[in-house]
């Protein structure tokens, strides 16, 4: 990769972050159940990636019932990812919510060599560990009964949940438009989450609405989008760690639009964390 090449590439993925941060403010401020937010928010972004592919003329064919599976799963890890990362939100603030989502490196990094063929990484466990201290340094006193600590445990799940999505659709990024795979990631959770809206308030959606389709486009639509697209140009790991620094994003966006002020121990759990996306970016300069 050449040095401007990569610089493009590294802009594009740090842009990619920034439209998906949206997602911890707008998470928490929709007052609506996360499985109904996601509903909204897959309804949404799937008409406006299906109308995108028909203005550019792109085929949504999909080349075999392996790979249909394959994008079914990956939705359902995508749904779980997204539910459980707004309950996340809701129990604790947008700062540890979105710092515990970001130990998906993590598991990223020590899964990859099952799904790919990517050697293992040892630098990858030592970045995994400075996470991992942030995290230690982010939570509050063991206690399960406290909502901080769920969100955190919440958090964690959900970014197991993002790394395993991920790990699957690396292999399709060659074969499919990357707007065609978050169209089916969308579609398919469109479909799975239509029972919840039997049995859980939706009528908020009068209200909510111009606060989903804001999810649904810019953080959805066009940031995942963008994200899938760049796992062309890096390993899953790479690209998760230098993804990584959403939540430095996502609380200035709290901070101004919730007025969400962040405590010294996030402050520092984060530094930790956010350290590993400076240390990666440059690592991966090299590969």
């Amino acid at each position: 990769m050449s040095e401007n090449s990569h610089i493009k590439h590294v802009f594009w993925l740090t842009l990619a972050t920034v439209f998906i941060s949206t997602s911890g403010a707008l998470g928490k401020y929709i007052a609506m159940s996360p499985p109904v937010i996601v509903w909204w928010r897959s309804v949404f972004a799937a008409v406006f990636l299906l109308l995108f592919c028909w203005y550019k003329g792109i085929h949504l064919k999909i080349n075999s019932r392996k790979d249909l599976w394959t994008f079914i799963l990956s939705a359902l890890f995508m749904g779980a990812h997204w539910i459980t990362y707004f309950y996340a939100l809701k129990l604790s603030n947008v700062a540890i919510g979105m710092l515990s989502l970001f130990t998906f490196p993590v598991f990223t990094a020590i899964l990859e060599p099952f799904f790919t063929k990517v050697k293992f990484d040892p630098m990858h466990i030592v970045l995994g560990l400075i996470v991992l201290l942030g995290i230690y340094i982010l939570a509050p006193e063991f206690d399960l009964e406290s909502s901080q600590l769920q969100g955190i445990l919440l958090g964690l799940l959900s970014a197991l949940c993002y790394a395993l999505r991920t790990l699957l659709l690396k292999k399709h990024v060659f074969n499919y438009d990357p707007t065609v795979l978050m169209f089916y990631q969308v579609a398919v959770l469109s479909f799975v989450l239509i029972p919840f809206l039997f049995f859980m308030e939706i009528s908020n959606i009068k209200t909510q609405y111009p606060y989903v389709i804001l999810l649904a486009l810019l953080t959805t639509a066009i940031g995942h989008t963008m994200f899938v697209n760049s796992l062309k140009y890096f390993k899953v790991s790479t690209a998760s760690i230098i993804g990584s620094a959403q939540p430095v994003f996502g609380i200035i966006i709290a901070f101004f639009f919730l007025k969400e002020i962040p405590t010294i121990h996030t402050f520092v759990g984060g530094a930790l964390i956010l350290a590993t996306v400076v240390i990666e970016s440059i690592r991966s300069k090299t590969k």
